[in-house]
């Protein structure tokens, strides 16, 4: 079995490659898909792949429907007209289409299906939180709510911050081949709660009005490999992107920089694995997942043993798994928490909003890496507030040693993990209550 030995663990809690790598992306400023800022940061992780002694280092790029910001303005008619068009108020949503609505605005609190089914929403302005209850039993994804806005027969749609501090919230809302069907912006939780206030006031009105391109160009997937020439491999993946208004530090700087770690360390100790490991830094997450869609369809599935995928960790070194109900790979990340002396919880539920999700809805064996902190749903993420000063290294070196581990143990030749049926997948994803609001998303991958 491979094993991190004291030099090994040395070296990782003094490693300060992901750091540096780290900052080197956030300085691009702009890592948008399909945008040159992404490119640039695939050149730094291919170099670093290079430098980190992985074999078969690559780009490649796939086409994707881009989108680039222009304004936006949200101009509410209470007692006096409130205009609310500062990028510290009200922003884009990527994969909106441009447009001006003026309409009545209609709150729908959370945005739960029983909020829009409740709300009449048809030629109106609907707007919903960004937040989620939490003895709602699942997450409530931004494009859930506004799939059910749309559906509803709504014009536009305003997604309104939970978290304080001036910081509307961006997330892509397009599709598969372009964008959405009505103008969306994401606005302050202040400027949020301003707008329900005046709704509970009496009926209200609103111009919305966004400018922005939509037009194809190219994104990149970055990866390379460690350890013996199998014909199975274990994916260790991030993504580069990240959106137009913040550094992108932590969504998912962190992801790619783990990745590039990850392999570091493993080609140290690659006479050691009994599995290829193929470190695979995605692009064109945030907007579709796109590289990852693009990169399963164009490899057979039995050439995956399992993806280990990397979104949302960096805020704390408490590492969070979920499993999908791939049991072995659970085992692995508890029997690595065990030996190691950390805290790693493990769950096998299904989370179908990242990277591992293209593989696992086809029966792959998969996991979502994150880790825990306090707050509620994303944070500082999809905001001008996901920036380096937020992370701590010693964080990235914790969750680096652990993921290795972890990932050498996946790796394991008679560690079996065994694909399941699509049907399977499916059938978990119904029962922990995600059909609806995929359906509304327009991302249901399943027929009956």
């Amino acid at each position: 079995m491979p094993t991190l030995d004291r030099g090994l663990l040395g070296d990782a809690y003094y490693s300060d490659h992901h750091w540096e790598l780290l900052t080197e992306m956030v300085d691009l400023d702009n890592r948008m898909a399909g945008q040159s800022g992404e490119h640039e940061a695939a050149e730094l992780v291919k170099d670093a792949f290079e430098r980190h002694g992985l074999r078969e280092a690559e780009i490649t790029d796939f086409e994707i429907p881009g989108w680039w910001r222009g304004f936006s303005s949200l101009a509410v008619r209470a007692d006096r007209e409130h205009t609310f068009d500062a990028d510290y108020q009200s922003i884009a949503l990527p994969g909106t289409p441009a447009g001006e609505v003026t309409a009545e605005v209609v709150d729908v609190g959370y945005g739960r299906p029983a909020d829009f089914a409740n709300a009449e929403l048809e030629g109106k302005i609907v707007a919903a939180s960004s937040a989620t209850p939490e003895d709602y039993g699942r997450w409530i994804h931004r494009g859930e709510k506004y799939g059910a806005a749309a559906e509803g027969g709504a014009a536009a749609f305003v997604f309104r911050n939970h978290i304080e501090g001036a910081l509307p919230p961006t997330g892509s809302i397009g599709k598969e081949d372009g964008p959405g069907p009505i103008p969306a912006i994401g606005v302050s939780k202040e400027v949020g709660d301003r707008l329900v206030r005046y709704c509970e006031d009496g009926d209200v009105e609103a111009t919305l009005n966004v400018d922005c391109r939509n037009e194809p160009t190219t994104s990149p997937n970055i990866e390379a490999v460690v350890g013996p020439d199998t014909e199975e491999e274990v994916l260790v993946t991030g993504h580069v992107d990240a959106h137009d208004i913040a550094e992108g530090a932590n969504d998912n700087g962190v992801g790619t920089v783990l990745s590039a770690e990850v392999g570091r360390l493993l080609a140290q100790i690659e006479d050691e694995l009994e599995t290829k490991v193929r470190c695979l830094v995605f692009g064109s997450e945030e907007v579709g997942l796109f590289g990852a869609y693009h990169w399963v369809e164009t490899h057979p599935d039995s050439q995956v043993k399992a993806i280990l995928n990397a979104d949302g960790a960096g805020y704390s070194r408490n590492m969070d798994v979920y499993t999908h109900r791939f049991d072995p790979i659970g085992d692995a990340f508890e029997e690595t928490a065990a030996e190691l002396g950390v805290p790693i919880d493990v769950n096998d539920e299904i989370s179908p909003h990242s990277d591992h999700w293209p593989f696992v809805q086809r029966g792959i064996p998969g996991a979502q890496v994150r880790s825990k902190s306090e707050g509620s749903g994303r944070g500082w993420g999809h905001t001008h507030g996901d920036t380096l000063d937020k992370l701590d290294k010693r964080d990235l070196r914790e969750l680096s040693v652990a993921f290795a581990a972890a990932t050498a143990k996946v790796a394991e030749a008679d560690r079996e993990i065994e694909h399941k049926s699509v049907a399977e997948i499916r059938e978990a994803t119904i029962e922990e209550g995600y059909e609806e609001g995929m359906r509304n998303a327009g991302s249901w991958p399943f027929e009956a």
